[in-house]
């Protein structure tokens, strides 16, 4: 578990897991929810249907004229229609020539006498009230509407305006309105409807030997529930008999029983879904292969990931051993990046191994020639073949001096690398340290003279002219008796620039780069004497760099060369 590649593959094969078995779940919910509210919706679509089916059986004698209203059902729903007698004889059909057979068992019986077990109460057969009767009762209704704003009237399916709760206690409501006893007294058709009910029901109960008085005339004002309310609580004989009345009543007015098919509108019934055992079983194996392949994919990314990454660890390895040679090569991405990185580091480490090795040779060679100087004149002094002399005594200072000035110089740029150099800034006039400088480099030699105009920077005055000293020392040791050497001073925008410009002998392009490395001289046969310790330019570098400027070299090889120093103004 602590290798990078087989943690990869087991946390590739966990998600892929994860993923198939949630995905699945969804899959399964969707599809479940899916199939249930489809199943909802047919079912609502063929309650829907059936409905208005009955709807038009309650209203009409027959189903000779249901062909336009079972299209435009059709097209409503989106299904065909097909209605046929109970001897199986076609009635009506939506479909055309082109449809297949109707299935064998219908969808539902379409019986406005037995919805339920219930008569739809849009069969109202001969209660139904005829125009005259319809306009007079809606004339009372509106009467009474202006009567009492707090009543609602609604039409009863034979066509009478009532109350839309008609309870007895809320007659209170318009009871103070004249009209409301002429709205709620029967019409003629609907007593002479009554009344054949009223036989039909006597003539029931006369032949289950039934007490014919039980409803011995009918009512005089309409009731709500007119038709079960006289007998609701009679014997379960009695409102059998006053059920079988009213279907007997109502039967010549309503279509006769058909059987509903309902099919898609193409004659096809849609195939049930099958979730069976079969379906599962192709599940597994589909999610079986997913898997391997989600895993067969990590194990390769996996190897290709973990491959540069051992090349790395092994240069690493390498390199902590003291190789620097060691590169790798990680590709593109991120590793690609890393590998980059690490090969940059690694050349950055050999470039700096190389830099403490030569500086270390080149420390030891610059010690060398003044030690072996001191060494050689007091062992001559000792042997007694050199005289103490002010002579011998000033020549031995002189070695000892250029050793302090090196050691000096070491210990500056020590300070620079480490980040500890530090310096104290103060407001100063930077013409009186050119002119300071100016003044101690004079020689009789070389032509040294200064440009300046006045500028005020925050600076420490001491590493200023140490950094500017080096320069003008440097330019002084490389010009010609006869030379000239130019300290100028100016501001340019919102800097103070230095120039120090001389006509030496002059840098080659090739040598400009290096000219403030350590150790570095563009003359290799000038002695330590003569051509300095290599450091100052170094050193005036990070001085000025501390002072968050820059410093640069322009050179043409016999011509001079004019260092520039940057400063913040």
């Amino acid at each position: 578990m602590k290798s990078l590649l087989v943690r990869f593959f087991l946390f590739s094969l966990v998600i892929a897991a994860c993923s198939i078995a949630v995905t699945a779940w969804l899959a399964s919910q969707a599809t479940t929810g899916a199939i249930r509210q489809e199943q909802g919706e047919a079912l609502e679509t063929d309650a829907a249907i059936v409905d208005e089916l009955v709807g038009y059986a309650a209203t009409h004698r027959d189903w000779s004229g249901a062909k336009g209203t079972a299209d435009e059902i059709a097209r409503k729903y989106d299904r065909r229609i097909a209605l046929a007698d109970r001897t199986g004889r076609k009635l009506v059909d939506t479909g055309n020539e082109n449809s297949p057979q109707l299935p064998i068992t219908p969808r539902a019986v379409v019986d406005p006498l037995n919805v339920n077990g219930e008569i739809d109460r849009r069969a109202v057969g001969p209660f139904k009230l005829t125009d005259e009767e319809h306009r007079l009762l809606h004339a009372y209704s509106a009467q009474l509407s202006e009567c009492n704003r707090y009543i609602t009237i609604v039409d009863a399916p034979n066509g009478r305006p009532r109350l839309s709760n008609d309870q007895p206690g809320n007659l209170s409501k318009w009871e103070d309105c004249t009209v409301g006893d002429r709205l709620y007294t029967l019409t003629a058709t609907e007593t002479a409807a009554y009344e054949e009910l009223q036989a039909l029901f006597t003539k029931c109960l006369a032949a289950q030997e039934g007490e014919p008085s039980i409803v011995d005339k009918p009512p005089s004002r309409v009731m709500l529930d007119w038709d079960v309310l006289m007998v609701r609580d009679s014997p379960p004989d009695v409102v059998s008999c006053m059920d079988t009345a009213r279907r007997e009543q109502l039967e010549p007015y309503v279509a006769e029983p058909v059987q509903l098919f309902l099919t898609q509108v193409t004659g096809d019934e849609p195939r049930p879904i099958d979730l069976s055992t079969t379906g599962a079983t192709r599940i597994t194996l589909v999610a079986l292969g997913i898997l391997a392949i989600a895993g067969f994919a990590s194990w390769v990314t996996a190897t290709q990931l973990v491959r540069p990454i051992r090349a790395l660890t092994a240069a690493t390895k390498r390199t902590a051993e003291g190789d620097r040679t060691a590169r790798v090569d990680g590709g593109a991405g991120e590793i690609g990046e890393l590998a980059k990185s690490f090969n940059a580091m690694s050349e950055k480490l050999a470039e700096t191994e190389r830099q403490r090795q030569a500086m270390v040779s080149d420390v030891a060679h610059e010690l060398r020639t003044p030690l072996g100087n001191i060494t050689g004149w007091l062992e001559a002094t000792q042997d007694g073949l050199a005289e103490p002399d002010p002579h011998l005594i000033g020549i031995l200072l002189e070695e000892s001096l250029l050793l302090q000035r090196l050691v000096d110089d070491l210990h500056d740029l020590a300070q620079a690398d480490a980040g500890t150099l530090r310096l104290h800034p103060e407001p100063i006039a930077l013409d009186d340290v050119v002119e300071q400088v100016v003044t101690a480099q004079q020689n009789r030699e070389v032509l040294l003279r200064a440009e300046t105009t006045p500028v005020h920077i925050t600076a420490d005055p001491v590493r200023l002219r140490q950094a500017l000293g080096n320069l003008v020392a440097n330019a002084v040791r490389y010009t010609a008796p006869g030379g000239e050497v130019v300290v100028k001073l100016f501001r340019e925008q919102d800097n103070a620039v230095l120039e120090v410009t001389d006509t030496g002998t002059g840098i080659a392009p090739e040598d400009v780069p290096h000219v403030f490395d350590r150790f570095w001289r563009a003359d290799k046969s000038r002695s330590r004497r003569t051509g300095g310790s290599g450091l100052g330019l170094a050193i005036t570098r990070h001085l000025v760099e501390a002072h968050g400027g820059t410093v640069s070299v322009t050179s043409a090889l016999g011509e001079g060369s004019t260092f520039r120093i940057s400063l913040p103004a």
